[in-house]
């Protein structure tokens, strides 16, 4: 297993940016869809599942 470090900074109520080992990143919410500017789109089904659509690890 190895460390992992992340850390994220409200801009406002729905903008906030992602600091992790990998780089920055900036994630807009509009109601249930989040946009990365990294990842692509998360979609919340429910609480605590979510379907991401976009780039992959």
């Amino acid at each position: 297993m190895g460390l992992i470090y992340r850390k994220r900074f409200t801009l406002g109520k729905n903008t906030s940016v992602n600091v992790s080992k990998s780089g920055v990143s900036v994630s807009e919410r509009v109601g249930p869809v989040t946009f990365n500017s990294r990842r692509g789109v998360t979609l919340r089904l429910a609480p605590g599942l979510t379907w991401r659509m976009g780039k992959r690890r």
